[in-house]
């Protein structure tokens, strides 16, 4: 637009207006508009004057056209103001939803229509598909004029494809190869599920976290030196896809040199925290096995009084040998204090949550790392897709505010397995669970599983802060039957099972329970064995237990590797009709090996029940193997009474398994999310108290109670679905008995929403 004047002037002359004329508003005050034309009655105005009021109004975002007209003493301000937006409306989106698209526009009906502010808004829609990874997204805005100066504003919206990532390659690597790298990143390649899978979207945001993601893996198996000195995202010309190339510069694998410790605070001795090193030379750096190091030294500091203590860690570098010496020193921190934690992003997630993950509180001394560890534990919460935690200084120089800023995710998971049996038939499992129940951090469960044969049925409840503190109290409860399952007699079961579990060590924890249960055996044929119909009947079981558990998993210092151990016991006799003692262990290691691509894994199981006072065991208190051999049914193979017709299986007072399998890739496209596995299993279950079975004659009997091992050898599909890991295990039983009743394949998914 260009003001106008009449008559025509001179650039040099100079105006006096006694008088100002506003028109052609409607909404606006007249004296807004002299606001923002800046000039004043009896003001002396040059021509450049007035084309700065001209250009003053025009920019106000208010008039869709401006003129200035003097008239002898009278200046004429003419407006035509912006009309009023009457609706705004979204068409040809699919992907994104009007509601959330009305969110990121400025323009809103009844408010005054801006030509800035609506391509700003197009510009706008443009980047949230980008965000989606739909970077071919084009969105062209049309106004229809209406009467009464109203305008419509229409988003014509052409989303495209999604801009899949087609390729993810790596130059530099050498010590990992491409799949292996490629496992590593958040961003996938696309692949079967392009369509549904989301990870396989480029999205620009994610490659800075994708790069971090490679630093922090390749520095925690020794490479200190690593840099991503670039991440190239070269799309195609149809703009629907993406090749990436992460550029790598690995360095030389470092080892722990010598380790010492010195300490520069008087009252503690250096020997004393040396012990809390516990890092071997010669291992392979981990800049985990240093922070475990410090917490440690830093904790003891802390029970023997010492505020304000850090724990250095300077390392010498000696290239020659490519070993890290590592110094701890102890050293007086600066004063300072924890003023608040403030917490921000979490609208389901109660404060306290988050907040109980902090080992500090208001108050406390400020200690840099217990915060940073602090962040690794709300992050291991699962309910958050990502969490920062910052510090900033305080309303002093020696208090500081710790910022949390979390953006939280699901948090419910909905499972469906499936398994086939010979005998049994297919079978149907059927899990809702929640492991953060209307924010407060706690776990709800419950699991449904059905066949022909039988149905369970189990509820459980977790709170991990019972009374506030790291007391993880569980309940559960269940109510099970088997009618005829792979055996000539049903059972019913229900029980509660309150307990309590909290730490002993960084790595072990105790559980303590309760348990109470009502147990049935029942509708036993007359084919069957007198064993099982001597034992017939409902009983109540009273008993206490505890478990043990050792778990290096999630604080291994080597991340290739990770070891569980644990050991239960069970003490029944507090009330109820039988007293017995059962006892349970199992040890698992789990090893990456051949650049990490390959995962070994290895179990060993076993189990007793002894009889106490005169209580007689029955088939509901002995064991029943399901599980620990794959390749055979439930109640398949173990103790049997093969004088009775329907030759039943029995239980066992003892079983013991062990399970090796590996993980492999198939030589797929790992965007497929295929690999294989192969396993190997070997068990049994043996042992009876009363061998009399059918027929009565000590002689003629033939109950078969001996430790007779099994094995099986099987093939594991494993499969990342966009619903869920899948599991296919095909078993072939090596070793086994005729009397014994294999399984041939079973499946499981689960998924989460």
């Amino acid at each position: 637009m260009v003001w106008t004047a009449a008559p025509q002037f001179a650039t040099a002359q100079d105006y006096q207006f006694s008088k100002l004329v506003i028109e052609g508003n409607e909404r606006i005050e007249p004296q807004t508009i002299i606001t923002f034309a800046g000039i004043g009655k009896g003001q002396a105005v040059s021509a450049g004057g007035l084309n700065d009021a001209y250009q003053r109004l025009q920019a106000s975002g208010l008039f869709e056209k401006v003129e200035l007209v003097p008239q002898d003493n009278t200046l004429v301000i003419r407006v035509q103001e912006y009309p009023t937006v009457n609706i705004v409306n979204f068409e040809g989106n699919k992907r994104l939803k009007d509601e959330d698209l009305a969110q990121i526009v400025s323009t809103q009906s009844r408010k005054v229509y801006s030509p800035a502010a609506v391509e700003a808004d197009a510009n706008k829609i443009v980047e949230a598909y980008s965000q989606a990874g739909r970077f071919a997204a084009r969105v062209d805005p049309k106004v229809i004029r209406r009467d009464g100066n109203r305008v419509d504003v229409a988003f014509e919206i052409k989303e495209g494809k999604v801009s899949e990532v087609e390729r993810i390659s790596f130059t530099g690597n050498r010590a990992y190869s491409d799949r292996k790298l490629r496992n590593i990143l958040s961003t996938k390649q696309a692949g079967l599920f392009r369509q549904i899978i989301q990870r396989d979207t480029f999205i620009a945001d994610r490659v800075e976290y994708d790069r971090q993601l490679l630093t922090d893996f390749y520095r925690s198996r020794g490479y200190v030196d690593v840099q991503i000195t670039g991440v190239s995202s070269e799309m195609t010309r149809e703009r629907d896809g993406f090749f990436m190339t992460f550029n790598v510069r690995e360095g030389q694998q470092f080892k722990f040199g010598s380790i010492s410790t010195v300490s520069e605070v008087g009252e503690l001795d250096a020997e004393e925290f040396q012990k809390q090193a516990k890092i071997r030379s010669g291992v392979v750096y981990s800049p985990n096995a240093v922070d475990l190091a410090i917490t440690r030294m830093e904790e003891l500091a802390l029970r023997k009084g010492a505020q304000f203590v850090r724990v250095e860690p300077r390392v010498t570098r000696n290239d020659r040998d490519q070993t890290l010496d590592i110094e701890f020193a102890l050293v007086r921190g600066p004063r300072i204090f924890v003023e608040r934690i403030d917490i921000e992003g979490n609208t389901t997630t109660l404060d306290q949550v988050v907040r109980r993950e902090f080992r500090t509180v208001e108050g406390d001394p400020f200690n840099p790392r217990e915060i940073r560890n602090s962040a690794e534990r709300i992050r291991a919460l699962g309910f958050f897709s990502n969490a920062d935690v910052n510090s900033r200084q305080g309303s002093s120089s020696d208090q500081v505010i710790v910022d949390v800023n979390v953006q939280e995710q699901p948090t419910g998971s909905f499972g469906i397995g499936a398994s086939y049996g010979v005998e049994a038939g297919f079978g149907v499992t059927l899990d809702l669970q929640e492991s953060n129940f209307l924010g407060r951090g706690q776990y709800l469960g419950f699991s449904l599983s059905t066949s022909s044969d039988n149905q369970q049925n189990r509820l459980t409840f977790v709170e991990p802060y019972l009374f506030g503190r790291d007391l993880k109290g569980r309940f559960s409860a269940w109510y099970t039957t088997s009618e005829n399952d792979n055996s000539y007699f049903s059972t019913r079961r229900m029980g509660i099972s309150p307990a309590i579990e909290f730490p002993i060590s960084r790595n072990g924890r105790l559980e303590t329970r309760y348990t109470y249960s009502r147990d049935k055996l029942y509708d036993i044929t007359t084919e069957s064995s007198e064993i099982l119909q001597r034992e017939a009947g409902e009983r109540d079981r009273s008993s206490f237990g505890y478990t043990y558990t050792y778990d290096t998993r999630t604080s291994s210092i080597d991340p290739r590797w990770g070891m569980t151990f644990r050991f239960s016991q069970d003490l029944a006799g507090f009330g109820g009709d039988v007293e017995a003692l059962s006892t349970n262990v199992l040890a698992r290691v789990e090893r990456k090996v051949l650049q990490e691509e390959v995962t070994l894994r290895a179990e060993l199981e076993g189990g007793a029940i002894h009889a106490r006072g005169k209580t007689d065991l029955t088939i509901l208190d002995r064991f029943s193997g399901n599980g620990k051999v794959r390749g055979f049914e439930s109640w398949g193979y173990g103790p049997r009474d093969l004088n009775a017709k329907n030759e039943d299986a029995l239980g066992g007072k003892y079983y013991a398994a062990m399970r090796v399998e590996s993980e492999f890739p198939l030589g797929l496209p790992e965007e497929y999310g295929i690999t294989g596995g192969l396993f190997w299993d070997v068990g049994s279950v043996w042992g009876l108290d009363d061998t009399l079975g059918t027929g009565g004659d000590p002689v003629l009997n033939r109950v078969d109670d001996g430790m007779n091992l099994r094995s099986s050898i099987g093939l594991s599909v494993f499969w990342t679905t966009p619903i869920g890991p899948l599991r296919f295990n095909i078993a072939k039983a090596l070793k086994k008995e005729d009397y014994d009743e294999e399984q041939v394949f079973d499946l499981t998914i689960s998924t989460k929403f």
